[in-house]
């Protein structure tokens, strides 16, 4: 486990605190059966962003706090343990670093300050088909006008901003392009996580150079690699809940005269399970610092991260259903929100396979 500032600790103690007060899985649930048209609850998410949570990455002169990663990864970590729906990992994280890396001053200016007080919705869109391929880009700009379309956007239908991927003299570009302008349509999507995404399309937007990020495609993948921690974070988190939850419950559980937790076969499953969740965090908060510290190994790191989390959480999230037994397999038990998220964070920003692909790649194998 990393060794955490005062500050860290008292930022996660205070995560940790207000997820379980303000935003347990119950209230999850809530939001979940309200139908919400944002895929969040509204009120959460400005309480979120009063305590300071969407500026821990964004620089203090554009209101932000300047935490840092790791610090950020703490609190996604506690809200993932909750199921807490919110647009921080995609604005907060995703939309705001592609806008402090690539951003103009007048870019940053525009944006960084509204999304530190959450008062504006920065998203990524850069996948164009089923899976996370951000190198495939059919998405163009000619004569001033973006046009293409982008699926599984997160945070799509409440986005004030996309960052648009496309292709603009032969090469891949960043732009920002405002979720109100002529010619943005958004179709929402309903995961089997509940959570929000849209599919947008682009019908002859208009763009300018003033609203391209600098960088191109090595500002994507710098961008995509936070966003990659970031979701690990999260699912770093909910995958340690959901252990310590089917934990709880082998304890506790008698069948056959006998507390279940008792018997070996369960014991060498949940020995695993903890095993493989302390690997995890190794490599979560590796790769959250590597960006903090801009280390030269942050793609191999932010790849094996997500990879080894998916693969977890993937595994602990089974478990839980499996050891529960029947009312694991019921929507009455919270076991079945914890797969369909495992199994959405799973393919959001690559999967396993993606990104044991493109480690091996970065290695020369």
């Amino acid at each position: 486990m990393a060794v955490l500032t005062e500050e860290q600790s008292m930022l996660r103690d205070a995560a940790k605190s207000w997820v379980q007060e303000k935003s347990p899985v119950t209230a999850f649930r809530k939001m979940r059966d309200s139908g919400a048209e944002l895929g969040y609850d509204v009120a959460a998410w400005n309480e979120m962003a009063e305590m300071g949570w969407a500026g821990v990455i964004i620089p203090e002169e554009y209101g932000g706090s300047d935490f840092g990663y790791l610090s950020l990864g703490l609190v996604l970590e506690e809200t993932g343990r909750t199921l807490t729906a919110s647009p921080l990992l995609a604005s907060a994280l995703g939309g705001a670093s592609a806008i402090i890396l690539g951003g103009s001053d007048a870019q940053k200016s525009a944006w960084l300050s509204k999304i530190a007080e959450g008062a504006a919705i920065a998203t990524l869109a850069v996948d164009e088909g089923p899976h996370h391929r951000p190198d495939k880009v059919a998405t163009t700009v000619s004569g001033g006008k973006l046009s293409g379309k982008k699926s599984f956007v997160l945070e799509g239908m409440a986005a004030n901003v996309f960052v648009v991927s496309a292709i603009s003299g032969g090469a891949v570009e960043l732009y920002l392009v405002a979720a109100d302008a002529p010619g943005v349509t958004r179709t929402k999507l309903n995961l089997a996580d509940s959570r929000g995404a849209a599919n947008v399309s682009f019908d002859n937007v208009a763009v300018s150079d003033a609203d391209k990020l600098t960088g191109g495609a090595a500002l994507l993948e710098k961008t995509l690699d936070r966003a990659r921690a970031g979701i690990s974070a999260e699912m770093l988190g909910a995958a340690v809940q959901a252990f310590e939850v089917t934990l709880d419950y082998l304890k506790t559980r008698v069948q056959f005269g006998q507390v279940i937790g008792s018997f070996q076969a369960l014991q060498h499953r949940a020995a695993k399970m903890f095993t493989e969740l302390e690997l995890s965090r190794s490599a979560v908060e590796a790769a959250l610092s590597a960006i903090d510290n801009d280390a030269p190994d942050v793609p191999e790191l932010v790849s094996l991260a997500k990879a080894k989390m998916g693969d977890t959480f993937h595994l602990v999230s089974n478990e839980m259903v499996q050891m529960h037994g029947g009312i694991g397999m019921t929507d009455a038990h919270d076991a079945g929100f914890y797969l369909k998220r495992a199994r959405a964070a799973e393919a959001a920003f690559g999967n396993q396979a993606f990104h044991r692909d493109r480690y091996a790649r970065i290695q020369g194998y």
